[in-house]
């Protein structure tokens, strides 16, 4: 399942110039506010016919200006999640899921509603109308409706924004599971680093108008460069890896990566699972001496393989720690001071009580 997008399209002065390749799993399209995401995602919609362009999905042609083809929304059997649940507010949620089957080809839908309802956790609120449902529970809703649509691609909208912390932490687990669990790939629009490390598998950075980078999660979110479409407060880097062992005494997964181990602690964890770790830069701290006699359980050894600067008078250096990228921002007069360059040896020192595994 291969998505193709390349595409040219004006909207006032604002241009989008892009072209990138999706597959399997959840892509993201991701950058900050104004950047174009959402104008690509109603390109691959239907909702957006483009001034020129190709889009191509699993080897059908869905757009080709040239040759004048243009398939419309509602022959693309795609779904799109926006930020709104966007709910029939006469129906109750059972009736509003039933909604979404009617898009379904007959023979495709053998779907379970049940498996549907049971993957998002919404059995006990059939019954109730979206007035009665939390934010969390329409996008749930929402996401359920467009499920049971049997679609080929799903495309989500910043699914989550309009939602608080509480509710976000709430349903980020079921997004998780359906990535997982059902073989439909996802488009996911987003500028939050935390949702696009929790559940990319790919990501596209987007910044006015075109893509600035692509590739895995784990790569893209580890470039210094990623302040281009993250808050500088969420820059960091994002670490795959599995579950060696859990301390039950002192609540603390042991967590190995390629080559480097770190600590973790909080909630037991399976050991044998596979876990991510987003590691925020502003949380690094950097050393030329291995240091002792620190609270601190995480020291990474590595080699600077960048350093970037900004305007703030603050430091993103990148250290690889023999395939594991780690991210550290420090200040400039700390930089200079420990004589900082491109080659060197250093040692990350990461707080453990910083860190989250998910």
């Amino acid at each position: 399942m291969t998505l193709v997008f390349e595409s040219r399209h004006a909207l006032g002065r604002f241009v989008i110039d892009a072209a990138f390749t999706s597959n399997r799993g959840v892509t993201a399209l991701f950058g900050q506010s104004g950047s174009g995401k959402t104008s690509v995602i109603r390109i691959i919609a239907g909702l957006t016919r483009p001034d020129q362009g190709k889009v191509e999905f699993d080897g059908t042609v869905l757009v080709d200006t040239r040759k004048g083809i243009f398939v419309p929304k509602h022959q693309r059997r795609f779904a799109t999640v926006f930020q709104e649940g966007r709910l029939f507010p006469h129906l109750t949620v059972q009736q509003n899921l039933n909604y979404g089957r009617w898009f379904a080809p007959k023979p495709e839908r053998a779907e379970s509603l049940a498996k549907i309802v049971d993957l998002l956790g919404i059995g006990g609120i059939l019954h109730r109308r979206p007035e009665k449902l939390s934010g969390g529970e329409k996008q749930r809703v929402a996401i359920g409706r467009a499920l049971l649509s049997s679609p080929r691609l799903l495309l989500m909208d910043e699914p989550l924004a309009a939602l608080d912390e509480a509710r976000k932490m709430e349903i980020l687990p079921y997004l998780e599971t359906l990535r997982d669990e059902l073989d439909i790939p996802i488009v996911y629009v987003s500028h939050s680093v935390a949702e696009v490390a929790r559940l990319a598998d790919h990501v596209i950075v987007m910044s006015d108008g075109k893509v600035a980078m692509a590739g895995t999660a784990s790569v893209v979110l580890s470039q210094p460069s990623i302040s281009i479409a993250a808050g500088r407060r969420e820059a960091g880097s994002l670490m795959e890896g599995r579950v060696e062992h859990y301390d039950m005494r002192h609540r603390l997964a042991t967590i190995a990566f390629k080559t480097s181990r770190i600590y973790v602690s909080g909630a037991e964890i399976a050991e044998g699972k596979s876990v991510r770790v987003h590691i925020l830069a502003k949380d690094v701290m950097l050393s030329t001496v291995r240091p002792e006699q620190l609270s601190a359980l995480n020291i990474l050894e590595g080699k600077i393989s960048a350093i970037n600067s900004d305007e703030a008078c603050t430091v993103d250096v990148q250290v690889d720690c023999d395939g594991t990228l780690v991210l550290a921002r420090i200040t400039e007069l700390s930089c200079k001071r420990l004589g900082l360059l491109e080659g060197m040896h250093v040692f990350a020192i990461i707080k453990t009580v910083a860190l989250e595994p998910y």
